[in-house]
């Protein structure tokens, strides 16, 4: 699993059936200290995440583990919206 940030959304008028109903998001991976860190990715949204919130996405066959994602081919989700976590006992995010 990796805590990212939502940066955008995909907007798709022809894809693959077994998606249909997904919302896919842009996210940025974040790094221990909240950084943005790497390329873009697009993950399909199983929990209602939106612009700027701080997720948690898991890739790969986790990625289908969720009911949103169960049998569909699918890459990376969002399985959850970050309320807050630290590192030691420095907070290093809290929504």
């Amino acid at each position: 699993m990796q805590l990212a940030r939502v940066v955008g959304t995909v907007v798709s008028s022809r894809k693959e059936p077994n998606i249909t109903g997904l919302k896919l998001l842009v996210v940025k991976p974040l790094d221990e200290e909240g950084r943005e860190t790497g390329n873009a990715l697009v993950a399909a949204d199983a929990v209602g995440a939106g612009p700027d919130e701080v997720v948690l996405v898991a890739a790969g066959s986790s990625a289908r583990q969720t009911e949103a994602t169960d049998k569909r081919p699918i890459d990376l989700v969002i399985l959850a919206i970050v309320d807050s976590w630290s590192v030691g006992n420095d907070v290093k995010y809290r929504k």
